[in-house]
């Protein structure tokens, strides 16, 4: 018995170091760093474990944070109103509409996300509040920092299909998709360079402390 105990320990301990890691840097055409763009991993014929977590989505200060976040289907995510005044959200995206009606505080249920897609958010107040989910099947998926850089660890050996996405790109993900063979605890370095649509979102309204939906 001890002996099967101790070969069981030994084969987990040698599937968690087999994991590989993507180094992924996004950038534009000028070599800029991208912020708010989705990296995001799938498997070939892998399957990759479903364990999706409840998320959440503030609204604070008149504004969505984050501006984007990336999710596994299946993710409920709670949207709490952190202001002194009501919002109300809404998505019209094929992948995920519902509607929050004029609110404070936090609503009774979370939404279900349960189609893979990208999804728009907004406020019917306040025009200049939008936000994105990202809502893959892979559970290998970061949002970019002001860098433009994610680090994916932890993923078994295989290939895997990387691609990335964000609000302002042009083309569609999977034109930019790249095919990565990860073997044993291998670390491979990925680099995206994205064409970018100027950014024409509302500007934010003055804060006028009238009380009603400034």
């Amino acid at each position: 018995m001890t002996r099967i105990i101790v070969c069981l320990l030994v084969t987990s301990g040698l599937s968690y170091m087999e994991a590989g890691t993507l180094e992924v840097t996004v950038k534009d055409l000028r070599g800029q760093p991208v912020s708010d763009a989705v990296v995001y991993a799938k498997g070939n014929g892998t399957q990759l474990i479903h364990s999706p977590k409840q998320q959440v989505i503030d609204q604070q200060n008149k504004q969505f944070v984050p501006y984007v976040t990336a999710v596994q289907v299946g993710t409920a995510i709670l949207f709490p109103n952190k202001d002194n005044i009501r919002h109300h959200v809404y998505s019209l995206s094929p992948a995920k509409k519902f509607e929050l009606p004029l609110y404070t505080g936090v609503p009774a249920a979370p939404v279900l996300f349960d189609k893979e897609g990208f999804v728009t958010l907004g406020c019917n107040i306040h025009d200049w509040m939008i936000a994105y989910v990202a809502v893959l099947s892979t559970p290998y998926l970061k949002v970019t920092g002001n860098d433009g850089q994610v680090r994916l660890t932890d993923l078994p050996a295989g290939k895997y299909t990387v691609e990335a996405w964000q609000p302002l790109l042009k083309r569609k993900p999977e034109e930019l998709a790249q095919i990565v063979d990860l073997s044993g605890s291998s670390s491979k370095a990925v680099a995206f360079s994205m064409e970018l649509r100027p950014d024409f979102r509302a500007r934010r309204a003055p804060d006028l402390g009238t009380g009603g939906y400034p």
